[in-house]
């Protein structure tokens, strides 16, 4: 029975690491397109992608009650923090990818997002929605 939990978080982790990446690489490329500096884009795909991600994981996938404005406040400075963490290794992830390496912008950020998206995952599960952290 536990397995089946698991594997529920996961899935649900995953499809909505999908929409978000989807709305993340969507904004990207969109900026991309239109001619402004692709770490402009990047900025702001990540921006919209975390702001959605921080209440799809806390609802539908990890489950976190609300604790109070002032932990609920903590938590989601958590979860900032760490994407933060995240969207730094994104930056350098597309500029050694795209600057300096001149692969493909989308394909980049393609690779760029599987990295972060495992990443947020392990500081999600770990880190931030705490079951520890869900008492009243």
């Amino acid at each position: 029975m536990k397995k089946l939990v698991i594997n529920k978080a996961v899935i649900s982790y995953l499809f909505w690491g999908v929409v978000t990446t989807i709305l993340n690489i969507g904004i990207f490329m969109l900026i991309v397109k239109i001619g402004v500096n692709y770490q402009v884009g990047n900025i702001l795909g990540w921006l919209a992608a975390v702001t959605v991600s921080y209440f799809t994981n806390k609802v539908w996938v990890f489950y976190s009650r609300y604790m109070g404005l002032k932990n609920t406040l903590k938590e989601m400075g958590r979860f900032f923090f760490y994407r933060i963490v995240t969207l730094i290794m994104d930056l350098v992830i597309t500029f050694v990818g795209i600057s300096l390496l001149g692969i493909n912008s989308f394909i980049v950020k393609i690779i760029d997002n599987v990295v972060v998206v495992v990443c947020n995952y392990i500081f999600s599960k770990l880190l931030i929605f705490k079951k520890n952290t869900q008492k009243l």
